[in-house]
Parts: structure tokens; sequence; C-alpha cells
């Protein structure tokens, strides 16, 4: 069977024909790093990391470019509230999300491309933009720059969508703007509000590049002008893949030939963000579950289905993905062949709901018989290892999600209490001590504005 995906863009399953034989070029938005990552945010990289692991198991050479925005209005914004500077923050919350896909065991991309280290890519794309008629220069002063949308008459094709049907956008101050619907390809520097650090010289004035133009810049450095699929959460489809696809086409590239879009995870009926508190950051979620089973509760789910998160769902995946886990921990042995099942589940668009199922099949009968056992653990495992769910991959004990590393941060979370108690009773000597002690025996304490952190020496949790 072909492997057959959903293209947005169409509306239709389609097979899967690469623009290359036996290669596969996949760029899919990442996070903008302003905040630590709860479990929405992850979800995608989750979901097209299946992708990506599917593509290589079936023979597919893969190239994986995910992006990182690092410079954004709400950076600014948020690094400002918090005293510091915004490429702190941005770097700070980087490595918050590196360890958060490390934990569940995202495979790192061939690539991970942030924005601020690509803007003369960004400038040259936005020259080529106004060269050729697709983009204006505010008349105002302000150093902006716009994307004429009725000047590329496809705009609005990957979301069906009409010019006049759209509403305004809302990147950048519309004085400047032909159309209310143009939007930013370059932002002027406002001096009297923002740190000159977070801006560039161009032929424009000082500034710094919008949302949208980032990626297609990266994308197609990375990946040419031509490539298989675009990827991202379904809240990117409009405004920013519509904008990306109309900017990329408007310069002469065909961009992406399929876009797929993962659903939320939602609360009530709510897309997951940061107003639901702490609750649901990653590190603390994995507080009551371990990072393999949070990622099973992730992939047993379509990658195109809303999810309504609840801690008990989350504690029934975990307790179903045990019975797994203790089935192939009592038949230990090489990884088997992929049963035809499985295969043709994950074909149809990566039917990870039914992979699921087969699985849980196969354990089943190996319950019931043993002499069978055996071989349908090795099945297991090979099914398991495609999904990023083997529990021998080395991975999940690297990053700090197996059994040892759950109980080190059990223990540290009371370490850690006992000197917060010890700093906010002015306690020094027992503060510094408690520090002085993990420092010892290879742990340090960070103290920040956001509280106390601690990490590995040569490594971190």
């Amino acid at each position: 069977m072909t492997l057959r995906l959903y293209d947005t863009a169409t509306g239709e399953v389609r097979d899967f024909v690469p623009l290359a034989a036996g290669k596969a070029g996949i760029y899919v938005c990442g996070l903008t790093v302003q905040s630590e990552p709860h479990v929405g945010h992850v979800r995608s990289a989750v979901n097209f990391d299946v992708l990506r692991r599917w593509l290589a198991a079936t023979g597919s050479d893969v190239t994986f470019i995910r992006n990182i925005t690092d410079i954004d209005d709400k950076i600014l914004t948020k690094a400002a509230d918090q005293g510091r500077p915004w490429y702190n923050l941005a770097y700070d919350m980087k490595r918050e999300l590196d360890r958060a896909y490390a934990d569940l065991n995202v495979l790192p991309p061939t690539y991970e491309p942030a924005a601020t280290g690509h803007v003369p890519e960004m400038i040259e794309l936005i020259e080529l933009l106004i060269s050729k008629g697709h983009a204006y220069a505010a008349e105002d002063g302000s150093g902006d720059v716009y994307f004429d949308v009725r000047s590329w008459p496809s705009y609005g094709e990957l979301t069906h969508q009409g010019i006049d049907d759209m509403e305004a956008a809302t990147d950048a101050d519309p004085r400047g703007k032909r159309d209310p619907r143009d939007f930013a390809l370059w932002k002027g520097w406002k001096s009297d509000s923002e740190p000159r650090t977070a801006s560039w010289p161009a032929p424009w004035g000082r500034g710094r590049p919008g949302w949208h133009i980032e990626c297609s810049a990266m994308a197609g450095k990375y990946l040419g002008e031509a490539f298989d699929i675009h990827g991202g959460g379904v809240d990117l489809r409009f405004p920013h893949h519509e904008n990306e696809q109309a900017q990329s086409r408007a310069a002469g590239g065909a961009f992406a030939s399929y876009w797929l879009h993962n659903a939320w995870i939602t609360t009530s009926g709510e897309k997951m963000s940061k107003s639901l508190g702490n609750s649901l950051l990653v590190p603390e979620v994995l507080k009551r579950v371990r990072g393999i089973e949070l990622r099973y509760y992730m992939v047993a789910a379509h990658y195109r289905s809303h999810v309504e998160f609840s801690f008990e769902a989350l504690d029934d995946a975990a307790s179903a993905f045990q019975r797994i886990e203790r089935f192939v921990e009592q038949y230990p042995g090489v990884v088997g062949e992929l049963p035809d099942a499985f295969v043709a589940a994950m074909d149809d668009d990566l039917g990870t709901p039914a992979a699921v199922a087969v699985i849980h099949t196969l354990v089943r009968e190996g319950n019931a018989q043993p002499g069978a056992a055996a071989k349908l653990a090795g099945q297991v495992r090979a099914m398991l290892a495609v999904l990023g769910l083997d529990p021998a991959d080395p991975a999940w004990a690297a990053g700090g999600s197996g059994k040892a590393e759950t109980a080190l941060a059990a223990a540290m979370e009371l370490v850690m209490q006992q000197r917060a108690k010890a700093r906010a009773d002015k306690d020094w000597p027992t503060a510094d001590a408690i520090r002085d002690a993990l420092a010892a025996a290879g742990i340090d304490v960070e103290d920040t504005p956001d509280g106390a952190r601690w990490s590995i020496q040569n490594g971190s949790v």
C-alpha cells in the first residue's frame, strides 16, 4: 500500500509522491520561544516525529527542518516585563523546549534554524518580492515593508478564502498599508520602545523581520524552492501558512507539495494555553507520568483529531502502555517484522489509533499463547520503535524519563523545597549548605527571577 496523507490544501487524502524518489523534504513550523512549553505545545513535534520515523522506516531518506522563532513581539514584551534582555529569555525558553523534546523522545531535526540567524536571507527575499511588484515599503517613514495581497491573485488558495472575506492583518500598524489585509514582511525599529539589539540594518531602515517571511526564507534555504511536506498546528493555517505560501510562490518558488496540520490538545473545548496556569507544563506533567507514557497518550490519538486533555485520560493511557511494556520486558530479544495490519494503518494517513490497536491485539495474543509470545514481542518492539515508544530505546534514559530519572526528579523537588524554605526564612547558611552539597554531588543550582533551577553538571534536567 502507498502512503496516503491528508493534504489540507486540497482537502483530500492523497498518495504521497515525493519530488525525488526515495527522499522526503519536510519543514515543520517550530515554536516561538517566549515561555515554558506545555503539553499542547509539544503535540506537533511528536506528531511529525512519527511521520518522520514512518518515512524512514519505509525507506525514505528524510531531511527534516524545524525552525525556532526567537524574535517576536511577545518575546520582546515578556522580556521587558521580566526585566531581562529579549535574547536571554529566548535562549532560556529554547533550552526548556529542548528538554521537553528530549523527555518525549522527539528526534533532533536534520537542522533547526533560528530566525535571528537568517535575517540576510529574509532581506534578500523581501527585496525580490519588491522587485516583482508583490511588496512595498510603507510611505509613512516607519520602515515597515508589506506584502501586497492583491498583487497575488491566488492569495487565499490554501485556506479557500476570498480576499474580501478575510479579516485585516494585525501584525503591524495599518497606517502604512495599501490594504488592511497586507501583512508585514519587515517591521521598522521603534527606537522609543524596542531595544536596538532587536533590530538589523536593511535597505528600508533598521528593523526586524515579520513572522511569516522567516519560515519562507528558512524553508527555501534548507529545502529549496520546492519541497515535499510543510507541517504545523492547525491554528497556523491562517494567516501564517497562507502568507508563507503566497510570498514564496510570488517570489517564484513552488514551495510545499503537501500541507499537513495536527489538531489541538484542548481543555474544556478550548485550545490549551498558558492562561491555564503551570499545571500542564511538560515538567509538571512528567511528575505524574513518565515521558514515554505521555508520548503514548499523544500518539494513540490521530494527529488530525482534537484531544480533550484530562489527567484521568492520561492515567488510563499510562496504564495501557504499562501493559505493553510488561509484555515486551518479559520476552526480550530481536526486533521482528512489522505486521501487515500495522503497515496498512500507518499508510492510511498515519492511522496511529488503528496501529496502536494492532499492538494491543498482539500483546493479548502473546499473553494467551506463551509459545508464540517471543515472536509476537519482537513484532511489538518493531511497532513501538516506529512510534518512538520502544522501552529499550536508550533515548528514554538519556532524555530523563526513565525510572531512575523520575526518582531523581522527585527527590530533587523535595530538596529544592527545603532550600526554598530556608531562603524564605533568610536562613542563608542552610540554603548555601544545600547548594554546596548538591554541587559536590554533581548537581548545579541556579537562582533565577523565576525561581531556582537545578541541572546535572555536563547535562541538565
